[in-house]
């Protein structure tokens, strides 16, 4: 295939993340967690595999009609913010004033933090949380804390967004990516195998969930206490 057509193919490849947002609004709407969450993951793994595929072809200079960025940048926004800021708002996990604060802070500072053109770092992880609510919130809908506790989790989170500390990007960050890499597939695993079974508390899945999303959002603060030896 002529190299054009296959760096038109991966903007197409990433646009399939529109379809996939409005699957997991609709399944939202109806409150069908499962679903959404499930849709959601589809989305996160399509994700996953554009980037390095847009990298290979050089889509920037193969087919620089389409703007790959802003493309990629509209879908995360619905997948990875708002989507789930509503769902979470929906579910009943937070009430009254508390269920407010925590959908009006998700969706105002994410959308600041995805224009801020220092969010990467030199070796490719992320400066601040990178807005990654998707996986947070399917987090608690498996572990379903306290309703205090989701909030402070929440306010912390997009405190951290404007902050120095780092988060890896387990594709592209290449320390530890050795073992980054086969934690976030694992996290996927049990984020589908989680969504499947409707957030059964009796899943073993939750335990998964939650030991790999520990890795994921601490190990770019321990490579930040633990410098790379030169």
């Amino acid at each position: 295939m002529d190299l054009r057509l296959k760096a038109l193919s991966v903007h197409l490849l990433t646009a399939t993340g529109a379809i996939l947002s409005m699957l997991a609004m609709l399944a939202a709407v109806e409150e069908k967690w499962g679903l959404m969450f499930s849709w959601l993951v589809v989305a996160l793994i399509v994700d996953g595999i554009d980037g390095p595929l847009a990298r290979r072809y050089d889509v920037k200079k193969n087919w620089p009609t389409y703007d790959g960025v802003m493309m990629d940048m509209i879908i995360d926004y619905l997948t990875y913010v708002f989507i789930p800021a509503y769902a979470l708002f929906k579910s009943g996990l937070l009430d009254g004033w508390e269920g407010w604060l925590t959908l009006l802070v998700i969706v105002y500072a994410s959308v600041i933090y995805f224009v801020d053109t220092r969010m990467k770092t030199k070796d490719n992880s992320f400066a601040g949380f990178p807005g990654c609510w998707n996986m947070y919130i399917l987090v608690v809908f498996a572990a379903r804390p306290h309703e205090t506790l989701i909030l402070i989790m929440t306010l912390m989170l997009a405190i951290a967004m404007f902050t120095n500390l780092k988060f890896i990007h387990p594709v592209r960050t290449e320390r530890w990516r050795v073992l980054s890499l086969p934690v976030a597939i694992a996290w996927i695993v049990f984020a589908g195998w989680a969504a499947m079974v409707s957030f059964d508390p009796q899943s073993l899945a939750h335990w998964g969930l939650i030991a790999t999303s520990l890795y994921l959002l601490l190990a770019g603060i321990a490579q930040q206490l633990v410098p790379q030896r030169r």
